[in-house]
């Protein structure tokens, strides 16, 4: 679908987006804070939290998913919301088993998600919607730091320390976008006067 069709759900869309994106960004950097001192032993604490991240991230993507028409994105964004609720309990039971499986888990739901994000970024792009950079930014990020999160699961060393500063690095990148959303709105309504 090509940016202009969207006009006439742009205002709607973008007011959603700008709650989600803030809403998502903000419960991202408070998990990050908790979890950096919850995560020392990886206890029934640290899993839980392991697997409440991407129950965020599931239930944003269905939050999402409603918002949208029937096309692609929308497509794409139920895959996402899909595969983060099956990361979930998935994160929980690798947790179990340690923290190489656990980073082993986090690190695939991390390629898979932010490849998703790239997309959904990249058909959100035009003026409307705020360009999508910093979504398209963490999104990527989010599949190479995914990729690393396997490679160091296979090391002699594998940490959770990480996943705080993905979790951190996430949630700002989408406060940003939420913040270029309401400028975006606020510089259609000084122009509409």
């Amino acid at each position: 679908m090509s940016t202009n069709t969207r006009t006439p759900r742009a205002n709607g869309e973008r007011s959603s987006l700008l709650k989600l994106y803030l809403v998502r960004g903000i419960l991202a950097v408070v998990w990050a804070a908790v979890f950096a001192v919850a995560h020392d032993t990886l206890d029934a604490k640290a899993i839980a939290l392991l697997v409440v991240y991407p129950l965020i991230d599931a239930v944003s993507s269905v939050i999402d998913y409603r918002a949208l028409p029937d096309d692609f994105e929308r497509g794409l964004t139920a895959f996402n919301g899909a595969l983060s609720a099956l990361a979930a309990p998935a994160a929980g039971i690798a947790g179990a088993g340690g923290v190489a499986a656990a980073l082993s888990v986090f690190g695939v739901w991390a390629v898979l998600s932010g490849a998703a994000q790239v997309v959904v970024g990249v058909r959100r792009r035009g003026p409307e919607l705020g360009r999508q950079w910093p979504m398209l930014i963490a999104g990527g990020l989010s599949f190479v730091v995914g990729i690393f999160y396997n490679i160091q699961a296979a090391g002699d060393e594998p940490s959770l320390d990480v996943l705080s500063v993905y979790a951190t690095g996430g949630g700002v990148f989408f406060i940003v976008q939420a913040g270029l959303l309401a400028w975006r709105a606020r510089q259609r309504r000084a122009d509409a006067v």
